[in-house]
């Protein structure tokens, strides 16, 4: 009997877990389609890095950076779920695609580091504020490949422009992660 009782609580974990998974997928496909075109590059700004942020953090690295492999996957596989219902393999190889490559290594960081910043709102905001910046710099690394650019036009096209904007997501989703981490824990 208590052997089947584990079991069914495992089940129901690895079903929650999943669930959160698809979630947070879910959630930076929704936060791709709220986005503003800047005229002077060609990186929207989007809100998905807030989900980002928060996937690695209730989730944990491997579910959370596997949350937004999977986001990838599906796009790459043709579902319109990037920026803009872009999808396939020409998004993920074009302007974008550094950005979204950055959002599995943000998630992992995240994840992975927050047992050691989870005491106090100040070192868990640092840790946004980094994961966001990997996200910032493989973007800017990317654009500079495809685009040919010099770091300076590179750093000015891909990073300049989403600083302030980036910073104000990491100060949203570190809220909201600080306020209902408790919570969290009990559902995922």
């Amino acid at each position: 009997m208590e052997l089947s009782l584990n079991k069914e609580a495992a089940v129901s974990a690895g079903a929650r877990k999943t669930i959160a998974i698809i979630f947070f997928l879910s959630a930076t496909v929704i936060g791709a389609f709220i986005r503003v075109h800047l005229p002077f590059t060609p990186v929207p700004v989007t809100l998905q890095t807030f989900f980002v942020l928060l996937a690695g953090a209730y989730l944990g690295a491997r579910a959370g950076s596997f949350s937004q492999a999977l986001y990838l996957v599906l796009g790459a596989a043709g579902a319109p779920v990037f920026a803009g219902a872009a999808c396939g393999l020409a998004a993920l190889l074009g302007p974008t695609g550094g950005y979204l490559a950055g959002f599995a290594a943000a998630a992992f960081l995240v994840g992975a580091l927050k047992r050691f910043t989870d005491h106090s709102f100040a070192l868990t905001l640092g840790l946004f504020c980094l994961a966001a910046a990997v996200i910032l710099l493989s973007g800017a690394v990317w654009l500079k490949i495809i685009l040919n650019l010099a770091w300076p036009a590179a750093f000015k096209l891909g990073v300049a422009p989403f600083l302030a904007g980036d910073l104000l997501k990491a100060c949203a989703a570190c809220s909201v992660y600080w306020q209902f981490r408790g919570t969290a824990r009990q559902l995922f």
